[in-house]
């Protein structure tokens, strides 16, 4: 009987336990634009601010009673630096996962060459950042803000910034 009752508990929990061992979906959630827009242009304009904002300088005072203003000041100085570089070259990859749709509904071009190349600039650029930035070198972060802008340029020209051909593709 004690037999009978372990076998029906294993039977019972024993999808439970399968599932908890699984990890994320490997499906994309958002489309292309809600990467970009959630991840590499606050990230990217993160890296552009250290042209003017020295990281190690204090963070200007906040205000207001949300979580944004509270808890604005625990990641500071180079630190969120490093993270926005991280960000960037952790990101180039979430944009290249199969099955991820641009927002007009097309799938994203993971499979074109340019666009390929596109993400292997941004990863690129991401880490040659992230070693200035563990650096601390204001100077050397800013120079590389221009191989930022570079690897988003890369793509743009082709999926978004012109019209007709491949710009109506993605958007």
């Amino acid at each position: 009987m004690r037999l009978v009752s372990v076998l029906v508990l294993l039977m019972l929990f024993a999808p439970g336990v399968a599932l908890a061992q699984q990890g994320p979906s490997e499906e994309p959630i958002g489309n292309l634009a809600m990467i970009m827009r959630g991840i590499f242009f606050p990230n990217s304009n993160r890296l552009f601010d250290v042209q003017t904002v020295d990281p190690a300088a204090p963070p200007p005072e906040t205000g207001g009673d949300n979580a944004s203003s509270r808890f604005a000041s625990i990641y500071k100085g180079w630190e969120t630096v490093e993270y926005a570089a991280v960000a960037l070259a952790d990101g180039a990859k979430l944009a290249m996962i199969p099955g991820r749709l641009c927002e007009n509904g097309e799938p994203v071009p993971v499979q074109s060459a340019d666009f390929i190349e596109g993400a292997r600039l941004l990863e690129e650029a991401g880490l040659k950042v992230l070693d200035a930035a563990r650096q601390q070198d204001q100077e050397l972060v800013s120079e590389l803000t221009n191989d930022v802008a570079g690897a988003c340029s890369h793509c743009h020209a082709v999926y978004r910034d012109v019209r007709g051909g491949n710009a109506e593709r993605c958007k």
